[in-house]
């Protein structure tokens, strides 16, 4: 099942690089080209796919993948493929955190 993210779906606005938006953009990996954080046509589809590999369409993982994009997410980690495997990582990493029995 693919997720499809829409702009209406996002609780930040982003910035549209009007110029690029006809390039490719993520469509899965290997993809080492760079990923623009200030382009909503870059965004889109990275958060499409990241929401589809969790197998998930929940409003909060997709909150919660613009907080670390926005707020968390290394400078260093810069092509798609490095954002699109840190996201995932992150995000099941804070799951298994939040759902984990107390001792």
């Amino acid at each position: 099942m693919e997720i499809v993210v829409k702009a209406s779906d996002l609780k930040y606005k982003y910035p549209k690089d009007i110029a690029r938006r006809h390039l490719p953009k993520f469509a899965g990996k290997p993809d080492p080209a760079p990923f623009n954080r200030n382009d909503l046509y870059e965004i889109l589809p990275m958060f499409s796919a990241v929401m589809t590999e969790l197998g998930t369409d929940d409003g909060r993982i997709l909150h919660l993948l613009e907080d670390i994009l926005n707020e968390n997410l290394p400078g260093f980690i810069n092509t798609r493929e490095m954002v699109f495997d840190c996201l995932v990582q992150s995000v099941r990493e804070h799951l298994e955190w939040e759902y984990r029995p107390e001792p």
